[in-house]
């Protein structure tokens, strides 16, 4: 079984404290069905960094609908991090990780505290994290960061 490789809480500031630990995979969880990342709770306008210090930005802006403000990255490993619900976004597409925006609540989070949904996935199938939980089948294309980020020191 592969692992992430260890990354930095990507709110600065972010402690254990801050998120749910078993908020990943939660259900029922609204429109989304499933809750397929961590949110990461701080006030609104708290500094956002990448996972890793180097991620290829992929998208950085507005999507309408659930994520708000948010940016897709490529992080190492062909894997891709979701940041949504971002007050602003402070970079753009092809920047190379770094901060990248402010904790917010935009999108389907308008009526929730401020914080950082954060998403991990894979661009490769690994068929044996498939279980009987409700979207299951998903959870091959899904990675829980909650164990990385419980081993986060603080920055």
């Amino acid at each position: 079984m592969m692992s992430l490789l260890p990354f930095r809480n990507p709110v600065i500031g972010g402690t254990t404290a801050d998120y749910h630990p078993q908020s990943y995979w939660y259900y029922p969880w609204g429109t989304s069905i499933t809750h397929k990342g961590v949110d990461i709770f701080k006030k609104k306008g708290t500094p956002i960094q990448t996972a890793y210090p180097v991620e290829l930005v992929l998208f950085a802006g507005h999507m309408p609908g659930k994520g708000g403000n948010a940016v897709v990255t490529l992080a190492p490993g062909w894997r891709l991090h979701y940041y949504a619900h971002m007050d602003e976004v402070t970079t753009h597409p092809f920047a190379l990780g770094g901060k990248i925006g402010t904790v917010g609540n935009t999108g389907n989070a308008k009526n929730t505290p401020s914080h950082l949904h954060f998403g991990c996935a894979t661009l490769y199938p690994r068929p044996w994290e498939i279980d009987d939980a409700p979207d299951g089948f998903k959870k091959c294309f899904y990675m829980n960061p909650i164990p990385q980020l419980n081993n986060c020191k603080v920055q």
